[in-house]
């Protein structure tokens, strides 16, 4: 089943100024294209939560769905195909009948930023919308947060402190409400293009999630007590 979990603010959500003026610009530029706070994608059920940083320019800002439409969500979907967390063919498009299983996609920021770089305000201020998506996803086990705003937005919704629980490529982190976070570099094209994220490392963050999402909990996830954190090599 896919559907956005709520609550969501409304498409048109007016929280942050900035972010209003710039989507605002695009409308004018782009009338025919999404231009707003996008919703999350997946399965209500899920136990696997991916949290990303915000809509892409032409990737969800312009279709409406979370990595939809540009370079990310290309690597971004067909890792989830390939480890079987959606079913379908992905095909850019908010209408390509692609629905994911066992997973659900989130935004730590529900609009586009200027220069895909949302303000730590802005980030403070959308972080309800994660939070109370959470609370409705009791069966979510293991998050894996893109980049390090996505790692911020989950550390702190779980009454964690940063200093504790460092990003980084691969690491796993107990967080303080029981779950396990593991970090991930972000599936832009820049990380792509740079070599700072390939297939193969990026295949490998969610073979682990799968791994620890079978577990029984707290069974194993890399000795990690509550207040823990592993790096993976």
């Amino acid at each position: 089943m896919t559907a956005a979990t709520g609550p969501e603010p409304p498409r048109d959500c007016p929280r942050c100024p900035r972010l209003v003026a710039f989507r605002h610009e695009n409308a004018a530029r782009r009338p025919d294209w999404y231009n707003g706070a996008v919703p999350s994608f997946g399965d209500p059920d899920a136990r696997l939560l991916v949290l990303g940083l915000a809509p892409g320019l032409s990737g969800a800002n312009r279709t409406g769905r979370p990595f939809t439409g540009d370079h990310a969500g290309l690597l971004f979907y067909e890792t989830l195909l390939k480890f079987g967390l959606a079913e379908g063919v992905y095909d850019e498009r908010s209408d390509d009948g692609l629905t994911l299983e066992g997973c659900i996609i989130l935004n730590s920021v529900k609009c586009l930023p200027p220069q895909n770089k949302p303000l730590p305000a802005e980030v403070a201020t959308c972080r309800r919308y994660y939070e109370a998506a959470l609370a409705l996803l009791p069966k979510v086990r293991v998050l894996v947060a893109l980049g390090q705003i996505a790692h911020g937005s989950a550390v702190r919704t779980a009454g964690g402190r940063l200093s504790q629980f460092p990003f980084g490529h691969l690491a796993e982190h107990r967080l303080p409400d029981g779950r396990v976070l593991i970090d991930s570099y972000h599936c832009s094209r820049y990380n792509q293009n740079t070599g700072r994220l390939t297939a193969a490392m990026f295949e490998a963050v969610f073979a682990r999630a799968l791994e620890l999402r079978k577990r029984p909990p707290h069974q194993g996830e890399g000795k990690m007590d509550q207040m823990s954190s592993v790096s993976r090599p």
